[in-house]
């Protein structure tokens, strides 16, 4: 296990961390399928658990023998950079949580097929760009039994770091996939009815018994601003939304796909 001290901002080996873009890492060409980043302890073990495989670990001194060392166990042959915590903070831009970091593989793309094939419920995740919500509803979907996700490729990258990390690693419990062109037919094909979370005159409750009915369904959420395309709501085999109080019109789609994952649950 290579242990290695740096002591300036341009160290050979660390611009992973400090001054690739996402983009960059994402298509970085001396590895297979590009290069995510993981942060805290507890998120990079969920990692590994799931079979990614780690390149490169940064952390502070003290976390060597400290929060870091169950990793850096698991992975004796990566390199590990360290550091003070000053040099860290001005390596990366922010402080970081827990004072790990560690570079990943990304893993080859699955197909929505094989992402849906043992699934009874998913969520399609269109068009949102926010990393926390990105992560939020990746972590709702963990925790209140939906199969799997699918997103447009509109959406942001689960594994942006932000979104790993609100997610608290919960992107790499979900099978994902993305998905191109239109949902419904894409999903009718699959056997599954689409259920567009969305405001109009013939929206259904959430609550709605028909919906408790059906056998495999995907719950679509739209993006933060506009919501869903008409299109998209258009071929929905259901228009759903959620019964609210005081005249409030819509819930942060986190918010509200946490709240259709639970009331829709298998």
């Amino acid at each position: 296990m290579p242990i290695i001290t740096i002591q300036s901002l341009d160290h050979p080996g660390i611009e992973v961390f400090t001054s690739m873009t996402e983009a960059q890492l994402r298509n970085r060409l001396d590895r297979d399928n590009g290069i995510f980043i993981a942060e805290s302890p507890k998120v990079i073990n969920v990692a590994i658990d799931r079979g990614y495989t780690p390149v490169a670990l940064l952390c502070e001194e003290r976390h060597i023998t400290g929060d870091a060392a169950s990793i850096i166990e698991r992975c004796p042959s990566i390199p590990v950079y360290t550091g003070s915590r000053e040099l860290l903070q001005q390596l990366t831009g922010y402080k970081l949580t827990r004072g790990v970091l560690c570079a990943m593989k990304r893993p080859s793309e699955p197909t929505v097929e094989e992402v849906c094939r043992d699934s009874r419920r998913v969520v399609v995740i269109d068009s949102v760009v926010d990393t926390t919500n990105i992560g939020a509803i990746f972590r709702s979907a963990a925790a209140l039994g939906i199969d799997s996700v699918l997103l447009t490729r509109q959406s942001c990258d689960p594994l942006n770091r932000r979104a790993v990390r609100v997610s608290m690693g919960s992107v790499f419990l979900v099978p994902w996939a993305w998905i191109d062109g239109p949902v419904t037919p894409t999903l009718n094909r699959l056997g599954f009815k689409t259920a567009a979370m969305a405001l109009t005159d013939k929206s259904i409750s959430l609550d709605d018994p028909e919906l408790k009915k059906v056998d495999r369904l995907a719950i679509i959420m739209g993006t933060e601003g506009d919501g869903l395309a008409l299109s998209t709501i258009q071929q929905a085999d259901f228009t759903v939304r959620i019964p609210m109080s005081h005249n409030v019109d819509s819930l942060n789609v986190a918010a509200a796909a946490a709240v259709a994952f639970w009331e829709l649950r298998k």
